[in-house]
């Protein structure tokens, strides 16, 4: 592997890895069942294929250069995890185990995270902003630009799901009542938090 590939790995690694709302819906969805949160981890692996494919394609260009259209996407993104925390918060009013039926099947958690990550509209700009960095003087930028797009995946397919493991590995004592309640308590109000300052941020 050549300098920029290992460069443009550390770089991504740290994206990917950055706390926010994938990481944190993956371990709200974790904590009701590995299942739950291997399928939210694929989830927001299958959002950044998207992303990695638009900047590919250059339609994150489109973004950039519509205002309307990003803060549209932006507004939508906000409210969708918005909508996930105060649903979080609202679920600890229920009885713990009609919260784990309602995740018992894989399609809501894989839904979750791939809308979660699908509808933030910077991830695409970021990325056509980033990738074109790694590609060498001379080189054709369609296949580095797939190699680049394929190792973000890549480490998406490698964190999250060890998130969720790691997350249901610890499960016997965060599944506990009180400690799931306070787990859910913090992912609830962050996921509440983010979705409000992303709202913030579009209407500024």
């Amino acid at each position: 592997m050549d300098g920029q590939l290992l460069a443009f790995t550390g770089v991504a690694a740290g994206m990917v890895a950055m706390p926010g709302a994938d990481f944190t819906v993956v371990v709200r969805n974790a904590l009701v069942s590995r299942r739950a949160g291997i399928a939210c981890a694929l989830g927001v692996a299958g959002g950044l294929l998207l992303h990695t494919a638009l900047a590919v394609a250059g339609v994150a260009a489109v973004l950039a250069a519509v205002p309307a259209l990003f803060r549209t996407l932006q507004l939508l993104g906000g409210a969708y995890v918005l909508y996930l925390g105060i649903r979080t918060l609202l679920a600890l009013r229920r009885p713990r185990t009609a919260a784990v039926e309602e995740a018992a099947t894989a399609a809501r958690p894989l839904r979750q995270g791939f809308v979660t990550n699908a509808l933030n509209p910077k991830a695409p700009i970021t990325f056509l902003s980033l990738l074109p960095q790694f590609v060498p003087a001379g080189a054709p930028a369609l296949p580095r630009t797939l190699l680049l797009a394929l190792i973000v995946v890549v480490l998406a397919l490698l964190w999250f799901p060890a998130v969720a493991l790691l997350v249901d590995r610890l499960g016997r004592r965060l599944r506990r009542p009180r400690a799931a309640r306070l787990v859910e308590t913090v992912t609830g109000t962050a996921l509440t938090a983010l979705g409000a300052l992303l709202l913030l941020e579009a209407a500024a």
